[in-house]
């Protein structure tokens, strides 16, 4: 499962200044297949002169948003998941099935996007013995809920050396309904996918086939194509998860920005329970202004690859996981954030 981006329109939204609200709660609502009407778009004046339209977004509740790009000052960092999560686990603890973090540096304007394989062999604090860092989430849950995401981001800053700021947490329907809201992505393969064992929502499998090329995906084929593993490995489904952070990127920028990102309130409200995030609405809105000017030469998209790692079984039940080459990672971390990435 890809996130938020991230991954996703979201992920687009992910990095932003430290909020000064609680993280948003959203009630349950089905996502239409247009964009919903929530702002009123027009150019008028409001009372101090500020101009709708123009230098605000005006929701059908008389509210406003200042129409302003983040200011921030400061590195932000945001750990991007994916939740493993089945139709029938809506009150159950999962797993994360794919990891981003995402950092912004507005020193330099621009955004770096580092993707962390499932299967990595870390230290999670609390815990006497290491465990892949897909399960952080998960035990967090376990120990309370709501603490999944606290201790996650706790696992990849200790783990990296880098504070982790914020979140956003996302299950398999948000990538499904916010790609087929855009109308479906662009990729491109040189290889061919052919997973049998691709796994549906009742514990069976939907096999999945792409061949070469090109290829305009919907939102199914798209969470298959950022999802599917058997045949392949997690780096090669970290490489397809970028690209499908591209290919909404692009799809994201080819239409009405201003329409978009007034449809910010009313499409959380849609994601409802399919979403978590510390981030508000207002925060959310400035990131997708700051984020639409940085160039994509100053977007850095990295993969934790095997020039990093080292494939390991462990001696307790046989797992296959991934260890950390240590003394390597500092370089990797240099090359997606910047030489000052721990700041």
């Amino acid at each position: 499962m890809i996130s938020v981006f991230g991954v996703l329109i979201v992920t687009m939204f992910v990095l932003v200044r430290a909020p000064q609200s609680a993280p948003i709660v959203m009630t349950p609502a089905d996502l239409t297949p247009a964009l919903p009407t929530a702002v009123n778009a027009r150019i008028e004046y409001i009372a101090d002169g500020r101009r709708v339209g123009v230098d605000v977004l005006q929701l059908d509740d008389g509210s406003v948003i200042e129409i302003a790009p983040w200011d921030g000052q400061t590195r932000y960092n945001i750990i991007v998941a994916g939740l493993d999560r089945r139709e029938d686990q809506s009150n159950e603890p999962v797993r994360t099935d794919s990891l981003m973090l995402v950092s912004i540096d507005p020193a330099t304007n621009r955004i770096g996007l580092l993707s962390i394989p499932r299967d990595l062999w870390v230290e999670i604090p609390g815990q006497e013995e290491r465990d892949r860092i897909n399960r952080a989430y998960f035990l967090g849950e376990v120990r309370g809920a709501g603490s999944g995401a606290r201790l996650l981001q706790q696992t990849v800053s200790w783990n990296l050396g880098m504070r982790v700021h914020n979140y956003v947490l996302i299950d398999f329907k948000v990538l499904v309904d916010l790609v087929d809201l855009l109308g479906g992505i662009e990729v491109s393969i040189n290889y061919t996918i052919n997973d049998e064992r691709y796994p549906d929502n009742n514990y069976g499998f939907d096999p999945f086939y792409l061949p070469p090329g090109t290829h305009i995906l919907d939102g199914e084929d798209t969470l298959r194509f950022a999802r599917t593993r058997h045949g392949n490995n997690d780096v090669l489904r970290a490489g397809r998860q970028q690209q499908v952070i591209s290919g909404i990127r692009e799809r994201v920028l080819a239409v009405n920005f201003l329409q978009l990102i007034a449809q910010v309130p009313a499409l959380l409200a849609s994601l409802s329970e399919n979403l978590q995030t510390g981030l508000d609405v207002q925060q959310i809105v400035q990131l997708a202004l700051f984020a639409k000017d940085v160039e994509a030469d100053d977007i850095r998209m990295r993969v934790m690859n095997f020039e990093y790692l080292q494939e390991y079984t462990t001696e307790e039940y046989q797992q296959q996981v991934l260890i950390p080459v240590v003394e390597r990672l500092p370089a990797l971390l240099r090359e997606t954030f910047g030489d000052d990435y721990s700041r």
